[in-house]
């Protein structure tokens, strides 16, 4: 299958590795991956600030340089959340062709294992795009059998220790613009669900949202130092 790879600008240039990660997950499964060469944003900044109008033609662009590939992959769920939700408004049928990760790993290659190792005790934090937006997962306030596609994925990774957390899907209070407009709020969020991995014994917290992540990341090595934060294809893709 012919993949068009989409990186979100922030992960291009601060994440590299989760990038690098998702590449070669993909390229192992045996597919044509392409990431074109011109760098593309989703246009979500803009949306978060107040200013949807400013970030149309970010959607438009995408759907440009995305219309060739049989499929497109994304490594975050909050970027193609957006993306996705601007395509369907569109009509365009790329919308139904775009897929995070986990969601193309479980639902449309239905991988089974991967070629990794990782014996260490992992928090899982759900982001709430991807939870609630993407439908990776189940939401504690929907009355529904439990699941989570990303948790699946994990539970195939050799060695690896899913930790259970007190609120497995609230939100780190990351939020884009929102850290920036209300840090106090978003801090306090977040030093929670560091505290709530910290308390339940995990080494490393992952996500599907690098976004999240960052936030987290920076928040754990002020209070608890030894959580490091790692994307879930860095870990499936047996890369660390």
């Amino acid at each position: 299958m012919r993949l068009g790879l989409f990186i979100p600008c922030y992960m291009d240039q601060l994440y590299p590795r989760a990038a690098h990660a998702t590449l070669r997950l993909l390229e192992r499964l045996g597919h044509e991956v392409e990431c074109p060469d011109t760098p593309a944003c989703c246009g979500q900044p803009m949306s978060n600030s107040g200013h949807a109008a400013l970030g149309e033609d970010f959607v438009d662009a995408f759907a440009r340089r995305y219309a060739g590939y049989e499929r497109v992959v994304s490594p975050s769920a909050s970027c193609l959340l957006h993306l996705k939700e601007g395509l369907e408004a569109r009509g365009h049928p790329l919308a139904h062709h775009a897929h995070e990760l986990c969601e193309f790993l479980h639902d449309v290659e239905r991988v089974e294992a991967f070629d990794a190792a990782f014996p260490h005790r992992v928090g899982l934090h759900q982001g709430c795009h991807g939870l609630r937006g993407l439908g990776l997962g189940r939401p504690s306030e929907r009355m529904e059998p439990h699941f989570s596609k990303p948790e699946r994925l994990l539970k195939r990774v050799r060695g690896l220790e899913l930790v259970e957390l007190d609120r497995p899907d609230e939100c780190c209070g990351f939020g884009g613009s929102f850290a920036v407009f209300e840090s106090d709020v978003s801090a306090a969020m977040g030093r929670d669900r560091v505290a709530d991995h910290a308390g339940h014994g995990a080494e490393f917290i992952t996500s599907t949202d690098m976004s999240c992540l960052m936030h987290l990341g920076g928040l754990a090595a002020r209070s608890h130092p030894q959580i490091k934060v790692l994307h879930i294809a860095e870990i499936l893709a047996g890369e660390v």
